[in-house]
């Protein structure tokens, strides 16, 4: 891959390219629905977040073959997404969108209003700044919906604890719940993952990630001077961590997830290193760069490295490494351009195997993968992974950020909460975090704030 030249990955350029709360105690007692399509044979979605990856996920949900899908509800904060976002899908799905303006709404409590339009067993697109996750997930399980929940699935301890027991509260429930982990449904990782398994590597030894690029979007300047605090700050949600984990959380958590998935284990613990540098006026949180040792229990290491840097070399990918050989598992392209070698060099002549190209969508296999669940009533469930890599992806990110080893559990136990009172946010409510004197907000500072609060 050239220098300076990043293959963009989101779920919005993949598909132009391919062409195409109350806590879970509160829901003790609601009867159990049946979760499969309506009599009609239609399953209704209502989109709660109309961003790049909401309108993504619309879009894949009405593309698949498995039967009928339509979007029938909207919610959003801001007017001009939920607007862009509705023209959208409507050009490219037609009928399939059937959002009249009174089921188009805004606001803090929008998501409520958009999953009362629909009926136990449809499904609840969860695509808002990962912060009001928990919030959103908690109604639609009250509600007896099924859920499509984009990743991180929580940013800190507290919220990681209760999405743990709201994922039971929907296993009991009979919900189906996909999260947006992408890759664990690429069929090209699949393949290298049952070869790992069937022992064709040897035994994994190492593992390293690289997502090293240009600036994250999660870079920005001081907040406009006429534009509401807590409304900037949910328009510029990777730039906080309350809102996303930051760009570490809210960008890196697939590779990491993919390492575990192919290891079969998730990390015991992290040390970190990272650090800010030719940041002019930004005002957000993140770091620039972010190199992560994370260890597994039978000590095997997984090695990942991000950075958001013009003008250094560009990397996205990931590699294995066993006893018997090594493999590549993603490699510039979000549907795995994934292959084995014969040892530890990576090299043309070293091949053993290649998944044949082009991978098909692991976007649209997700979703399908879901809505087969749904229609046949099978047990469907990725909450708990979610949380769990999600957690994985935390304490990497609180590793750096305090310059402390941080253990699973010690991230899992952590009582700090960025945004304690995010169930309860209006326009007008104070913002979880807010800026000094000349526009900034706290940064992390590791040996100064080593309290595990990042």
């Amino acid at each position: 891959m050239s220098q300076n030249t990043f293959p963009t990955a989101s779920r919005r350029e993949f598909l132009k390219n391919t062409g195409r709360v109350a806590a879970a105690s509160a829901l003790a007692g609601v009867a159990i629905p049946h979760v499969h399509a309506g009599e009609n044979n239609t399953i209704q979605l209502a989109l709660v977040g109309c961003g790049g990856r909401g309108n993504g996920a619309a879009l894949d949900a009405m593309s698949t073959n498995r039967g009928s899908v339509k979007l029938v509800a909207m919610a959003d904060v801001f007017e001009h997404r939920l607007k862009g976002g509705y023209d959208s899908l409507r050009k490219q799905c037609g009928d399939k969108v059937n959002v009249p303006k009174d089921r188009q709404f805004l606001g803090f409590d929008a998501y409520r209003k958009a999953m009362d339009c629909l009926k136990p067993g449809d499904v609840a697109i969860l695509a808002t700044p990962p912060g009001f996750r928990w919030v959103h997930f908690a109604y639609a399980v009250q509600k007896g919906l099924n859920i499509f929940s984009e990743k991180p699935l929580a940013v800190d301890g507290p919220t990681s604890r209760k999405f743990l027991a709201l994922g039971d509260e929907s296993v009991k429930k009979n919900l189906k719940v996909g999260v947006g982990l992408m890759f664990r449904h690429c069929r090209a990782r699949q393949e290298v993952y049952d070869r790992v398994q069937a022992g064709e590597l040897g035994d994994l030894m190492m593992l390293r990630a690289y997502r090293m690029h240009g600036p994250f979007i999660g870079y920005f300047g001081p907040k406009p001077k006429e534009m509401n605090e807590l409304l900037f700050q949910v328009a510029q949600f990777h730039g906080f961590l309350w809102a996303s984990g930051g760009t570490f959380s809210d960008w890196n958590i697939h590779q990491i997830d993919e390492c575990c998935w192919m290891k079969n284990a998730w990390p015991v613990k992290a040390q970190a290193n990272g650090g800010r540098h030719y940041r002019g006026d930004s005002v957000d949180q993140n770091f620039d760069n972010y190199s992560v040792e994370y260890t597994f229990p039978d000590g095997t290491k997984l090695f990942f490295y991000g950075r958001g840097i013009t003008g250094c070399y560009d990397e996205f990918a990931t590699y294995l490494h066993g006893t018997k050989g090594s493999a590549v598992t993603t490699s510039g392209l979000i549907a795995g351009k994934c292959r084995t070698f014969k040892g530890q060099n990576m090299g043309k002549e070293d091949v053993a195997w290649t998944f044949p190209q082009p991978a098909p969508n692991p976007y649209q296999l997700e979703w399908d993968a879901l809505i087969d669940a749904i229609r046949q009533d099978k047990p469907y469930n990725e909450s708990k992974r979610g949380v769990e890599a999600s957690v994985v992806t935390s304490m990497g990110r609180m590793a750096a950020h305090t310059g402390q080893i941080v253990t699973y559990d010690q991230m899992l136990a952590c009582d700090h909460e960025f945004a304690p009172n995010v169930d309860r946010l209006a326009k007008d409510s104070p913002a979880p975090v807010l800026a000094d004197a000349h526009g900034k907000y706290p940064i992390p500072q590791p040996g100064i704030t080593t309290k595990r609060e990042y």
